[in-house]
């Protein structure tokens, strides 16, 4: 079967480049299950339940997300009701919503875990841990486990991808906002890439004004970036997996200019 994963799509350029060209892309791929990183699509904080509603009828499967996933309030009572919606698996389990899902795409059974990196990050449970319990509690004839590692360290990343080799058919990280050139495959057969990337604009400091964030760095008096709008790009990765053993066969890089 053939994944379609897109990095962390950020505000309203990501989203608008992400509606135009996402037919386009899941056709000519000929994909199966489309994944995205939703963490930062409203205004570059979280996600609101009317978004996530257009971006599921336009063409995504299941969204994760990371530490801004609840930065709206709105979007708490909404993660609560939508499966589809991931939280990192790795919060305290009393936190709304769920860190996996297991459903069908194409007659194939498929799980998607959303973990949370902790170097450098927000403190949360273990991930190699969590992820362990949440492989184990998985039938056996779910082959294709998918995994969004959302980290700030590459190489937490990267202990992941080599934690996971031969029990996950993808590993790939989100949250930097930069997409890796190391994309492969493990030696068990677990596609891995250090981070898909970002889906917004790249005239700007990860998504933001550039104006906002460097102002942020020269002063302790923080206001509100906002989303920048030139230079749109698409990044993601095409995944392509063997049902029968979950294993990869192929990972494919993609970084598209958008012209809107």
């Amino acid at each position: 079967m053939k994944l379609l994963v897109i990095g962390d799509v950020v505000g309203k350029p990501g989203r608008a480049a992400l509606l135009d060209r996402l037919q386009d892309l899941r056709e000519q791929h000929q994909i199966d299950l489309t994944i995205i990183n939703a963490e930062n699509v409203a205004g570059g904080f979280s996600i609101t339940p009317a978004i996530a509603e257009l971006l599921f009828s336009s063409g995504v499967d299941v969204m994760t997300s990371g530490n801004h996933i609840f930065d709206k309030h709105e979007v708490i009572d909404y993660i609560k009701k939508q499966p589809k919606l991931l939280r990192p698996a790795n919060y305290p389990p009393t936190t709304p919503g769920q860190g996996m899902w297991v459903g069908e795409a194409n007659g194939t059974r498929v799980a998607v875990i959303n973990l949370l990196g902790r170097v450098f990050m927000a403190p949360a449970d273990d991930p190699f841990r969590i992820v362990n319990e949440l492989l184990d509690s998985l039938d056996a004839n779910v082959k294709v486990r998918i995994i969004d590692m959302h980290a700030e360290a590459t190489s937490e990343k990267s202990a992941m991808g080599w934690h996971l080799d031969g029990r996950a058919s993808v590993v790939y990280g989100t949250h930097t906002h930069v997409q890796t050139a190391d994309e492969r495959i493990l030696h068990e057969g677990t596609a891995y890439i250090t981070d898909v990337g970002m889906t917004g604009s790249y005239g700007g400091v990860i998504g933001m004004k550039k104006g906002d964030i460097i102002h942020r760095f020269m002063s302790p008096i923080h206001r509100k970036p906002d989303h920048s709008k030139s230079e749109v790009r698409i990044c993601a990765v095409v995944v392509d997996v063997d049902e029968e053993t979950g294993r990869a066969r192929s990972i494919e890089r993609i970084s598209l200019s958008h012209e809107p």
